[in-house]
C-alpha cells in the first residue's frame, strides 16, 4: 500500500485565517489546525495501488441568486447540501462575503484591441469603486506579445486608477495564458486571509504564450484564486477603427479559426469547426483542461477559466457595457458565501467534483466545480 501523504488544499479563495500548503511548501501560518486522522467510514478497503491523499480543509465561495438574477442573501448554513465526489459532507463553516480582497487585474493591450482601450481606460473609477472598495488591493498587468507588470499591488485608489487610464496599445501579441499565469503567481504570495481573484479584460484568445490553460487552472485552485473575464470584441474594435487604420478583420489569431468549439485535444480544422457548433459544455471542457494540464484549449478560454474557477465571464462592447460588466463582478465579489468542510470518503487523488444545493426553490447555485488533488 502507498504510504499516506499529506496535501492542504482549498478550492477558492475566501477562508480567512487557514493556509494550505501543497506537498513540499512550507506554511507560513503558524496556526494551522493539525491533520486530524481521517474517521472511519464503513467503507471497503482500497484494493493495493489505490494512491491516497489528505485533505485538511476545503473552502468554496457560493453565489445563489434568485429567478431574477438578483444574489440571494438570506440563507443559513443548513439550507446548504454539499458533496465531494459524491459524499455527503459536513459544512463546518460558514461565511457570507466580508474578508478583504486582493485582485490582480490583466488587460490586453494589443493592437487588436486599441480601438476599444479608451472605453477601458475609462472604467478605471468602476475599478475602485466597486471591486477593489476601502480595504482592496489590486496588482496590474498588461499582455500583447509580452506581459508587462504595471502596478505593484496597493491599497491607492488613485495610482490604481491613474494606471488603468494610462493603458497604451502595444503589438499584435495575445499571451492571455502567459498573463494568467503570472497573476496566479502574484496572488500566491498574499496573506491567506485575504479573497484572492483575477479580473481579466480581453479577447477569448490566446497566442504565443508558453503555458497552456489546463496547469494554469490547475495553479489556480490550488492558489485559491477565482478568475473573472470581461470579453472584448476584435469585430467591434475593428468596426471602430479609423478608415485609414482599418485591415481585413481577423476575429482570431493567425493560423486560428473563429469561435466554433471543438472537441477537447481536437486540432481546429476549417472542417471541424463547420461540424461542430451549438451548445458548449463548459464545465466538460474545464474538468477535462485541470485533469490534462498539457491538452490544448483552443476555443473560449476566458468561459473555461471563468467556470472551472468559480468566477464569470461576460461578453462587451461599448463603453457602457464594459462599466457594467465590471460593476456585476464588485457585486459578485461581496455576495459571495463561503463554505468550508474537511473531506470525508473522498480522499483519493485526482479530480474532484463539488456539488453544492440549496433548501430555496426557484434558485440557482454557482461554486467552483472542483479541485484537483495530485499524488506526491
Amino acid at each position: 500500500m502507498i504510504s499516506r501523504q499529506t496535501l492542504v488544499l482549498t478550492c477558492l479563495a475566501g477562508l480567512a485565517g487557514t493556509q494550505f500548503s501543497a506537498p513540499g511548501v512550507r506554511s507560513q501560518d503558524s496556526q494551522d489546525r493539525p491533520i486530524e486522522p481521517r474517521p472511519s467510514t464503513g467503507m471497503q478497503q482500497p484494493s493495493e495501488g489505490t494512491i491516497y491523499v489528505r485533505v485538511a480543509l476545503v473552502s468554496a465561495p457560493v453565489v445563489v441568486t434568485d429567478a431574477n438574477d438578483e444574489p440571494v442573501l438570506d440563507l443559513q448554513k443548513e439550507a446548504f447540501h454539499l458533496l465531494d465526489n459524491g459524499v455527503g459532507q459536513t459544512i463546518e463553516a460558514f461565511d457570507l462575503g466580508g474578508e478583504p480582497l486582493s485582485a490582480v487585474l490583466v488587460f490586453e493591450t494589443s493592437s487588436r484591441i486599441a480601438p476599444l482601450l479608451p472605453a477601458v481606460r475609462k472604467s478605471a473609477i468602476v475599478f475602485t469603486q466597486t471591486v477593489v472598495g476601502p480595504s482592496g488591493e489590486v496588482a496590474i498587468l498588461s499582455y500583447d506579445y509580452g506581459i508587462g507588470r504595471l502596478l505593484s499591488f496597493t491599497m491607492d485608489h488613485d495610482k490604481i486608477e491613474k494606471t488603468v487610464s494610462s493603458l497604451k496599445a502595444g503589438n499584435s501579441g495575445l499571451r492571455l495564458y502567459d498573463a494568467l499565469s503570472q497573476a496566479v503567481e502574484l496572488l500566491s504570495d498574499r496573506r491567506t486571509e485575504r479573497r484572492r481573484a483575477i479580473i481579466v479584460v480581453g479577447e477569448a484568445s490566446d497566442g504565443g504564450s508558453e503555458e497552456e490553460l489546463g496547469e494554469v487552472l490547475r495553479q489556480a485552485q490550488l492558489a485559491n484564486v477565482v478568475i473573472y473575464s470581461v470579453g472584448l470584441s476584435p469585430m467591434a474594435a475593428a468596426l471602430r477603427a479609423e478608415p485609414s487604420q482599418a485591415a481585413p478583420l481577423q476575429i482570431t489569431p493567425p493560423g486560428t479559426f473563429g469561435s466554433g468549439p471543438t472537441f477537447p485535444g481536437t486540432a481546429q480544422t476549417a472542417t471541424s469547426e463547420q461540424q461542430y457548433s451549438g451548445n458548449i459544455d463548459l464545465l466538460g471542457i474545464a474538468e477535462w483542461a485541470v485533469r490534462n494540464v498539457k491538452g490544448v484549449v483552443k476555443d473560449h478560454p476566458l468561459e473555461v477559466a471563468a467556470t472551472a474557477t468559480g468566477g464569470t465571464f461576460q461578453s462587451v462592447a461599448g463603453d457602457r457595457s464594459i462599466d457594467k460588466a465590471i460593476d456585476a463582478i464588485g457585486g459578485e465579489l461581496n455576495s459571495q458565501y463561503i463554505l468550508s468542510y474537511r473531506p470525508v470518503g473522498s480522499d483519493i487523488a485526482g479530480y474532484h467534483q463539488i456539488k453544492v444545493t440549496v433548501d430555496r426553490p426557484g434558485t440557482k447555485v454557482r461554486t467552483r466545480p472542483g479541485y484537483y488533488l495530485e499524488a506526491k
